[in-house]
């Protein structure tokens, strides 16, 4: 007993179901293991400031001369956020209060000559302030919107290929960056992206050109 056609194919289906529930337990793991993995890298960096003064023309500096100022070599903050701003390919978002930082501007305004779209939302107040880089970034040709409101446009925040997030405290200027207490948070997840980046197109139709009012409407 227990040797006949039927016990043979019990034992062969059986065998199949054992495959089948070996497979499935490998997906699931390599699964768990897949989205394990995407948490672990959802915080790209974290960035803390104020950041020491270096030289930073290794990553600005279009021709392959060597630099020959005196400031130091070397990895800091600043040079971190250069590097991720500088991983553009495609676009480039930036919604910022202040912005006076000469780097940064270099680096955004290198980005747009390499052909990445960039678009920037900045402060009605403070993109005339002496220092600021707003009216350079304009001259080289990328779009600038600004509020039109009582509020300041506060945010601090860019984005990268639509798939990395920078936010934090800082503003774009050389006080914050070489003198304040600051944080910037990098994330690189869908979930955390995309309200950003709706955000963004918000604001950026709502500071559209066509709908400002230059001159209040007199009363009747």
């Amino acid at each position: 007993l227990g040797r006949g056609p039927g016990a043979m194919w019990l034992s062969s289906g059986g065998r199949r179901a054992g495959l089948a529930l070996a497979a499935l337990a490998a997906a699931l793991a390599l699964e768990a293991l897949a989205a394990w993995r995407r948490r672990r890298h959802r915080v790209r960096e974290v960035l803390f400031f104020p950041s020491r003064v270096t030289c930073t023309e290794a990553l600005l500096g279009e021709a392959a001369t060597a630099c020959r100022c005196p400031l130091p070599r070397g990895d800091c903050p600043l040079s971190r956020l250069l590097r991720r701003l500088l991983s553009a390919r495609r676009t480039l978002e930036i919604c910022l209060f202040a912005f006076s930082s000469p780097q940064l501007g270099r680096a955004v305004q290198l980005l747009h000559r390499r052909g990445v779209r960039v678009r920037v939302v900045t402060d009605a107040q403070y993109m005339a302030l002496h220092g600021s880089q707003i009216g350079l970034l304009r001259h080289a040709g990328i779009p600038v919107r600004h509020d039109q409101e009582d509020g300041f446009m506060h945010h601090k925040f860019a984005i990268v290929d639509k798939k990395m997030v920078i936010t934090g405290s800082l503003n774009w200027t050389t006080q914050a960056i070489q003198n304040n207490r600051e944080n910037v948070l990098i994330l690189e997840d869908a979930e955390y992206v995309k309200p950003f980046l709706a955000e963004f197109e918000r604001i950026w139709e709502e500071y559209n050109p066509i709908n400002y009012t230059f001159f209040s409407e007199k009363k009747s």
